[in-house]
């Protein structure tokens, strides 16, 4: 008997182990997998605030002060400055390792290999049916947590809807690659990432991570990988990416948009299975932290005093409906910028971008992870980019 069972060891699912076990919450993290941190399924990248939250800077494999975003013709616009760390790169398996390493230590305990396969909630408890290695373990807690990932099998199986969105990420992690190691770089256009971006990613050690993202609507039938071979072997970008050996390929599903209900009587689902991912970088990490930062002291006095009805939690989760908000609004921003426009409406933003007194203002505010506040500050100070808002509509303005 448990009081929480966590499933899924990732680091949002660590983290929250690691808040509930510190405040005397008997705990439990299923990992279905034979090791945590595999398989490495995203871009590695957490934010400054998320990094300060665990104190893993020994797993950081590069900082990165700014990104280079390029449109479809090549025109470069900067966003960041140097000696300014803006996210950092990690080594997602010594990261998660240490996250989960963490909530270990507070108390937590880890059953490697084992997932749920049935699940009943009664008055007093959940009752779970888990296969551990070959063994079929019965086991009860008061209150069952879902941290498993785009493809949540708690979100699944209690049938609490789907993300708004879900994406298609790409990469592949290569050598030979030269450019600036404190700067990612950013590419758009149709042919290599419809609706969204691709990226190359600073790794230290003369590596890079190289990977694109798009809906699926948008692919038009293509895959990510066509994607990806598109972008390096561009005309414009074929040169840069001439000498590059890969050493891995990776994919995985992004999952964008907090499901509508995230709590069931005494269940709840959080980070990727709540859809925490942001619209505009597809980042998980970071929001996820925040959310457990959110939620952590209410729902500890929800399990501690047993109040775990779906009314209960939907008071415990109550500020995920401004994580929401937030995503509203990155989304509309996403979609104004990058996902409506054809390649040379692209451009022309590009080129309105590219105005010293609009970069002046983009390298002032701009942030690769919170856009948000960037787009209103155009909003206000720059007429054509007043005009073009008009088509993001209420969400971007009143959101």
């Amino acid at each position: 008997m448990y009081q929480v069972v966590i499933v899924g060891a990732g680091p949002v699912g660590g983290r929250l182990a690691t808040e509930l076990s510190s405040r005397g919450i008997s705990t439990l993290m299923l990992e279905e997998h034979a090791e945590i941190g595999r398989p490495f399924q995203c871009a590695g990248l957490v934010n400054p605030p998320a990094m300060e939250m665990v104190q893993l800077h020994d797993t950081i494999l590069q900082n990165v002060d700014g990104a280079k975003i390029h449109s479809p013709s090549g025109i470069m616009v900067p966003v960041g400055k140097d000696g300014r760390t803006r996210t950092h790169v990690v080594c997602r398996k010594r990261f998660d390792q240490g996250v989960v390493a963490q909530a270990m230590e507070a108390g937590a305990h880890l059953w490697l290999l084992s997932k749920p396969l049935d699940a009943e909630v009664t008055k007093n408890c959940v009752k779970l049916k888990v296969q551990r290695e070959n063994e079929i373990v019965e086991i009860e807690c008061d209150l069952l947590i879902g941290a498993d990932g785009a493809h949540s099998w708690t979100r699944r199986y209690f049938k609490m809807g789907r993300p708004k969105e879900m994406m298609i990420g790409f990469q592949a992690d290569v050598s030979g690659l030269e450019g600036e190691d404190n700067w990612l770089e950013m590419y758009t256009g149709r042919d290599i990432a419809p609706g969204l971006f691709a990226w190359v990613i600073p790794t230290g050690d003369g590596t890079h991570r190289i990977g694109v993202w798009s809906r699926t609507q948008d692919l038009e039938g293509k895959s990510v990988e066509q994607c990806y071979d598109a972008l390096i072997s561009h005309p414009l970008w074929k040169d840069r990416f001439a000498n590059v050996k890969e050493i891995a390929r990776y994919c995985g599903p992004v999952p964008c948009g907090v499901i509508k209900k995230p709590f069931k009587d005494r269940v709840m689902v959080i980070g990727d299975a709540a859809g925490m991912a942001k619209p505009t970088t597809g980042g998980g990490i970071g929001p996820g932290f925040r959310q457990v930062e959110a939620i952590i002291e209410k729902l500890v006095i929800a399990i501690q005093k047993g109040n775990l009805k779906s009314g209960d939690l939907a008071s415990v989760c109550k500020p995920f409906k401004a994580f929401k908000k937030e995503q509203d609004r990155a989304r509309a921003l996403r979609d104004l910028l990058v996902t409506i426009p054809d390649d040379e409406e692209l451009d022309s933003h590009f080129r309105m971008f590219n105005r010293p007194e609009v970069l002046e203002l983009i390298n002032e505010v701009g942030d690769i992870e919170h856009p948000v506040p960037l787009g209103m500050t155009l909003l206000r100070k720059v007429p054509e980019f007043r005009r073009l808002a008009v088509r993001a509509g209420f969400k971007l303005l009143f959101a």
